[in-house]
């Protein structure tokens, strides 16, 4: 059975050139794609690698690569990311890992940020398969969970909780996370600016027009994606 998350991230990988700086996410994808390059010596050699994620960059670091943390990176010549979901515009939902701020940051450092992942990622428009994500100081949850059961009442807004310890996920940024479960398809466009302004909300996981490119493998092989208009 063909392996389509690594067949995309064979593509991917042909779109990066030596001395680049490079950002990566997390996921399967992404793992397939820092295994390509530590095996190209001379790539490796030259590339400079920043990650969103700390088990994505902890896996760098045991491949001997050239790891910088973000803050000392100013600019990204491409950011590789998978996502759960996107639309044919590339708007993307990004809600598994918990980790949407830091990605964030990084493919808004980027001049090229990609997606990658196999053909069931792919959308005509988002849907309510997959929460949105709310990173939330933890000294505002109180107001952001009721500001956000009164603006969607027909949506599930959860917070987060663990299931290795007693109590809430903490982010990698010492905040909480909280899921909204939509019933019906919210407008994501006025979502993405309504849930950022109330005051606590540090991130979500809607990646709105940020997203250049998508890369993705099937049965029809490899396709790459633009957003339409562009």
């Amino acid at each position: 059975m063909t392996d389509y998350k690594l067949e995309a991230a064979k593509a991917a990988f042909k779109l990066i050139k030596p001395s680049q700086t490079i950002g990566l996410g997390a996921g399967t994808t992404v793992f397939h794609l820092a295994d390509m390059i530590s095996r190209d010596q001379d790539l490796a050699r030259s590339v400079v690698l920043v990650s969103s994620s700390f088990k994505t960059g902890a896996y760098l670091l045991q491949q001997g690569l050239n790891v910088k943390p973000a803050a000392v990176v100013r600019h990204l010549d491409i950011y590789f990311d998978g996502c759960d979901q996107f639309d044919q515009d590339l708007n993307a939902l990004k809600s598994g890992g918990g980790i949407h701020t830091s990605e964030k940051v990084l493919a808004s450092m980027a001049a090229t940020f990609i997606l990658m992942g196999d053909e069931t990622k792919v959308a005509t428009s988002l849907n309510t398969t997959y929460p949105l994500v709310v990173e939330i100081l933890p000294q505002a949850l109180q107001i952001v969970l009721s500001r956000l059961a009164a603006a969607h009442p027909d949506a599930t807004v959860k917070l987060r909780m663990s299931s290795q310890k007693d109590g809430a996920v903490i982010s990698e940024n010492g905040n909480l996370l909280a899921d909204i479960q939509f019933t019906t398809v919210p407008d994501w466009e006025q979502l993405n600016i309504q849930v950022k302004m109330i005051p606590g909300v540090v991130e979500h996981s809607l990646f709105w027009g940020l997203a250049t490119k998508a890369v993705v493998a099937g049965e029809n092989g490899i396709r790459v994606i633009v957003p339409i208009g562009k």
